[in-house]
């Protein structure tokens, strides 16, 4: 079985060796013929994989909650600009902007809403679900766009999409992961020439057996970069949502989903949503380097939970019949459930911030 897009790279080797891991990465999501975001609705029940907004509205409005606090923190600053990269279909900022205007209508009042999305196709869908809000939202092709002033910013699932480099050990130490094809023609991985400076490296490499893979992501340090000079500009926080690691680690994590089911990751070019790990350690130290505050990071079950996701959803099902309280209590353990293979521990959330201010949930840094 092959994918145009998989012919389209099989020539694109052909013609000129094999291609980084990173550049299979951009075309399987971004090539403006076949890629992923290009042509699929990847989000929500029919597409390939359910984000946590669409698990319950109380997602989002644990956010909302978040912002209102980081803005309380920073001293109630007006005319604040709301941010969401990576806004999906819509649904984590409306219940986000929900919450707000209930809990701190003079922050709802003089904001503006700023949306950093490239498909246009999902503005389309942004815009209707958040068509109360119409004049009140902005949209951004690039981060860079959105004007001068005081920023909270939410990123939900937008880093693991944002590809990696990966090398592999070999007996001439680590050399970038390649794929190329193998003597049937087939896309396979190789490892190339290009090395890898070892002071990147968790550990000494002598110690790891050949064969073994490490991950880094130049351009998601590049994204985080962009963030943090924003909030050193203007002052603001950042909330980063994403699966991935707390500490810098060894391993592949490079991931295709299709159709809710993990496919190998050379098999459907362009017709699987390519995603692998963030690691948080990288991205934490990215922005203690540009200066900003790091608030600390959790697992997304203690962030919810600390924030008071039980409580939420006990008023949400007060009165309610035990059907609409059973699916409230199943999204809940869903969302901020700790164990094997649920969202509370895969995800990890992340806060910075400038100047430095001490958020809930996390406990401050020394």
């Amino acid at each position: 079985m092959t994918t145009a897009l998989g012919e389209k790279i099989k020539a694109i080797i052909q013609a000129n060796g094999p291609i980084s891991v990173t550049d299979y990465f951009s075309l399987c999501l971004a090539d403006p013929e076949h890629g992923y975001y290009r042509t699929r609705e990847p989000f929500g029940r029919s597409g390939d994989f359910v984000t946590a907004p669409e698990v319950s509205q109380i997602f989002g409005e644990m956010i909302g909650v978040f912002v209102v606090h980081a803005w309380q923190r920073h001293g109630t600053p007006a005319d604040v600009r709301l941010v969401e990269i990576g806004p999906g279909r819509g649904t984590m900022m409306a219940d986000m902007l929900r919450v707000i205007a209930r809990i701190a209508p003079p922050l709802f009042d003089t904001m503006s809403v700023h949306l950093v999305e490239t498909s246009e196709r999902l503005r389309d869908v942004q815009s209707q679900t958040l068509e109360a809000y119409g004049e009140r939202i902005a949209w951004h092709g690039g981060f860079d766009e959105i004007p001068p002033g005081f920023t909270l910013i939410a990123a939900n699932e937008l880093f693991d999409a944002i590809p990696i480099r990966q090398f592999v050990r070999t007996q001439t130490g680590f050399r970038e992961r390649m794929v190329g094809l193998d003597a049937d023609g087939e896309l396979t991985f190789a490892a190339g020439v290009a090395g890898l400076d070892p002071a990147l490296l968790p550990e000494p490499v002598q110690n790891l057996p050949l064969g073994t893979l490490f991950e880094i992501s130049p351009a998601r340090q590049a994204v985080i970069m962009a963030i943090c000079e924003r909030l050193r500009a203007f002052g603001g926080t950042a909330l980063v949502i994403d699966y991935g690691h707390l500490v810098t680690g060894f391993g592949d994590t490079l991931q295709a989903v299709r159709m809710h089911e993990f496919d190998p990751p050379l098999a459907h070019p362009g017709e699987a949503d390519l995603t692998s790990h963030v690691d948080f350690q990288q991205l934490a130290e990215t922005a203690l380097t540009a200066g900003l505050h790091l608030n600390g990071a959790l697992h997304q079950g203690d962030f919810l939970t600390g924030l008071g996701i039980l409580e939420r959803a006990a008023a949400l099902g007060r009165d309610r019949e035990p059907q609409t309280q059973q699916v409230i209590q199943s999204a809940i353990d869903r969302l901020a459930g700790a164990g094997e293979g649920r969202m509370g521990e895969l995800f990890k959330v992340m806060a910075v911030s400038h100047p430095a201010v001490d958020l809930m949930p996390f406990r401050p840094v020394d």
